[in-house]
């Protein structure tokens, strides 16, 4: 009898690892497949820019084509149930197209997205952000032929400076500019700010909380919290954006930026 008892103990034994190994595969099998549905959610919720963007060096499209496709990508805004009212794009490759990231926030401005903000690691667009400017209004008006239109402009914002780098009356959109000194650098500076303003006795310590360094920190602007940030690149990070105003943003993850556009 024990030996009966010895044989149905091994068989539930090797039972139970035939099924945490089931377990294991089902549940890779279900990641995999999560990010493939995530990919091709967001080819599709792209996939209209994409097919709009063609190579610009050698075809320029005719005047009746880029009204009809201003009309068309406002349509795709008014057809989605839900509009972002700010999009974040996080740009993480190693070598950033001036042109493909003009063509994405050209996008985002057509179908009526009020602000977008721009951001890399390094702050390169920062850096060079006179380059972007000309890029993003010569790609408006070949793609839109809006040229010395007020429907569609360019305001750029250094956050936590308000400096404008371009005065544009009448915007539609607002185009942020952002590096790493406006994620967790600025929440640094506001924490010595408050410390001075302690130690020089024009606050006291239970004047400080949180509701205090949030206003400090959005001293200077009226811009709402991202809702949704595309990040395009291999890293599985946020990189520094904005810590401070991403607690509700939607993240969208894809390694897809340089065969959308």
């Amino acid at each position: 009898m024990a030996i009966v008892y010895e044989f149905v103990w091994q068989v539930l034994h090797v039972l139970l690892h035939i099924h945490r190994t089931l377990i294991t595969w089902f549940r890779i099998r279900l990641r995999n497949w999560n990010g493939r549905l995530w990919s091709r959610a967001l080819t599709a919720l792209i996939v209209p820019m994409a097919l709009s963007f063609p190579n610009q060096k050698n075809i320029v499209p005719a005047p009746g084509k880029r009204v009809g496709r201003r009309y068309r990508w406002g349509a795709d805004g008014k057809s989605l149930e839900k509009l972002p009212d700010h999009i974040g794009l996080l740009i993480a490759e190693e070598e950033p197209r001036y042109t493909d990231i003009a063509n994405l926030v050209v996008w985002c401005m057509a179908v009526g997205i009020s602000y977008v903000s721009v951001y890399d690691n390094y702050g390169v667009f920062r850096r060079n952000n006179s380059r972007l400017m000309d890029e993003i209004l010569k790609q408006q008006q070949e793609l839109l032929d809006l040229e010395g239109s007020k429907q569609l402009c360019v305001e750029f914002l250094n956050n936590g400076t308000d400096k404008q780098d371009q005065q544009v009356l009448s915007c539609q959109s607002v185009l942020k500019v952002l590096s790493p000194d406006d994620g967790k650098l600025r929440i640094v500076q506001a924490a010595q700010q408050l410390c001075r303003a302690v130690e020089q006795r024009d606050k006291t310590s239970n004047d400080i909380n949180v509701t205090v360094l949030d206003s400090l920190l959005r001293e200077s602007k009226s811009t709402p919290d991202p809702d949704l940030v595309l990040k395009f690149g291999p890293v599985e990070s946020t990189l520094g954006f904005l810590p401070w105003h991403i607690r509700l943003t939607e993240f969208i993850l894809t390694r897809l930026f340089k065969t959308l556009l």
